[in-house]
């Protein structure tokens, strides 16, 4: 059986495995996510990606993981947390993406909630971070249901080329600087 990093209500949280490779295909190669993203996923792309999580949870203990339905156990999509830059800084960010059919249900609000828990919690950080293209409404609504505020505009560099961007970022209850 895989090991749970967390549950939520309806989410378990897990390490992504090499046999999530079609489940990863399937979102990855979503006309949304392309949108995003501007770039198409290769075969190659999708296992350097899942590569890129081993070594992230290798590294730093956390990274992208699959969420799949407590009841059936289906791959709903991924949540984490990286570490990604921003402009001359890093920061940990809450990041995720679901296949296209667990849209519109709560799902990303309620494992980003989950990766913003266990970031407080688990790794005793102060504050987390969402990096959302400017375009993407439906990050930015999950990030202010989350209470995430804009901190700032910047420009991040995707697979193709320069995209503006927000940072959305949280405090943890309780935090004084």
């Amino acid at each position: 059986m895989r090991k749970a990093l967390f549950e939520t209500a309806r989410l378990i949280l897990r390490e992504l495995e090499p046999s999530d490779f079609n489940d990863l295909a399937e979102i990855m190669r979503d006309g949304e996510v392309k949108r995003v993203y501007e770039q198409i996923f290769t075969d190659d792309d999708i296992y350097e990606w899942l590569n890129r999580q081993t070594d992230r949870y290798r590294r730093y203990g956390f990274g992208l993981w699959a969420a799949e339905l407590k009841e059936s156990g289906e791959v709903v999509g991924q949540a984490g947390l990286t570490i990604q830059p921003c402009e001359d800084t890093e920061v940990l960010e809450i990041g995720y993406l679901l296949k296209e059919k667990f849209r519109h249900k709560g799902f990303a609000t309620e494992a980003a909630k989950g990766c913003m828990l266990y970031a407080f919690k688990k790794l005793d950080s102060n504050k987390v971070y969402s990096i959302i293209k400017k375009d993407n409404l439906p990050s930015i609504r999950v990030a202010e249901r989350l209470g995430m505020k804009i901190e700032k505009e910047f420009t991040a560099r995707y697979y193709n080329g320069d995209m503006p961007h927000y940072l959305f970022s949280a405090e943890r209850e309780g935090n004084t600087h």
